[in-house]
């Protein structure tokens, strides 16, 4: 190699780590779940600000809300917004109220960066009849504006969509409605949202999961499963996803964690360490993906605050990294 090319590689080199230095891949894996299920929150406009002041560059959000969009206005934090279950039927079945749904939610909004949106969140059930029409007319609404190379169309499921998931590779999609959702997704280029939670299925399994399996501990591989090996339920859980949409015909289907976390207090295993183990374990493990798909997996953690108004389980409460005066639950790194 001659002393031109060899300084014009190295000049490369240098600019590619530099590139990858101001980009790491933590940052680009982890948003933060925003609840409002609480009536001792701090505004929209602090919250913005918290997520910016821990370095946290996307939100998912459970329904459209003027406010946070105001406040997220030029900060580049990135956006899943969900479509609530009430409006999918009239989504679904008139093309002009979803133009409307995208033109007052989303277009209105050209300083913020939206990335997907998510229609109807767990929806099972007669819930889930309307998720298909939604998106595919919330779809033509953002490739009609021009939108459709910028922001994804999808539906955040329940892992019990799932069925036969032990060991992964055995997984198929129980719920009727997710074959047609697949196929949706793969024409389309979207990818499917999937909240993962390893909490539940340890709290339900104490007699057959270990806990260390669970909050990312385990110091040697727990699952064997052809030609992959697991010492994380996370894992193992994920890959059963990509196993389900394979059989399903989708093997070209991405997927997204919209929801991740583990609880501090009220049930099984909740302390503080616990949560702060499998959250940050959960950081530091997503820039890797699966063994199945290695590679960036986007995940969403869940949630940013206790909220004191949810439903439900005790453990409901207890999710949050911050507590609503905004003083942390537990330290964590999102770094």
């Amino acid at each position: 190699m001659s002393m031109a090319r060899r300084d014009a590689f190295s000049l490369v080199a240098l600019a590619l780590f530099i590139l990858l230095a101001a980009n790491p891949t933590s940052v680009e894996s982890i948003g933060v779940c925003y609840g409002m299920l609480g009536n001792d929150l701090p505004s929209r406009s602090d919250v913005v600000k918290l997520y910016q002041t821990k370095g946290i560059h996307a939100m998912r959000i459970y329904a459209p809300d003027r406010d946070t969009f105001n406040a997220l206005k030029g900060t580049g934090i990135e956006l899943i917004v969900d479509v609530p279950k009430d409006l999918l039927p009239s989504l679904a079945n008139d093309a002009s109220a979803a133009t409307n749904w995208v033109q007052n939610n989303i277009l209105a909004y050209d300083e913020v960066s939206f990335k997907y949106i998510a229609v109807g969140n767990e929806l099972m059930g007669n819930d889930a009849n309307n998720i298909l029409g939604a998106m595919s007319n919330i779809w033509d609404a953002i490739c009609s504006a021009g939108r459709c190379g910028q922001i994804k169309v999808s539906t955040s499921v329940r892992f019990d969509v799932l069925t036969n998931t032990y060991p992964p590779s055995n997984t198929v999609f129980g719920a009727s409605h997710m074959g047609p959702i697949v196929n949706f997704l793969k024409n389309t280029g979207n990818p499917l949202l999937v909240n993962v939670y390893p909490y539940f299925s340890y709290a339900g399994n104490q007699d057959q999961i270990r806990l260390d399996y669970a909050l990312f501990t385990a110091s040697s591989t727990v699952v064997t499963d052809g030609q992959y090996q697991y010492n994380n339920l996370f894992d193992a859980m994920v890959d059963s996803v990509y196993y389900a949409l394979e059989k399903a015909g989708g093997s070209s289907v991405g997927v997204v964690v919209s929801e991740s976390g583990w609880p501090s207090a009220g049930g099984a295993a909740t302390t503080v360490d616990n949560a702060r183990t499998y959250n940050q374990n959960l950081i530091n493990h997503v820039r890797n993906g699966t063994p199945k798909r290695p590679g960036n997996l986007e995940t969403y953690i869940f949630a940013m605050f206790n909220e004191n108004q949810k439903t439900g389980d005790e453990t409901e409460r207890h999710f949050g990294l911050f507590y609503p005066n905004q003083t942390s639950v537990y330290s964590i790194n999102f770094n």
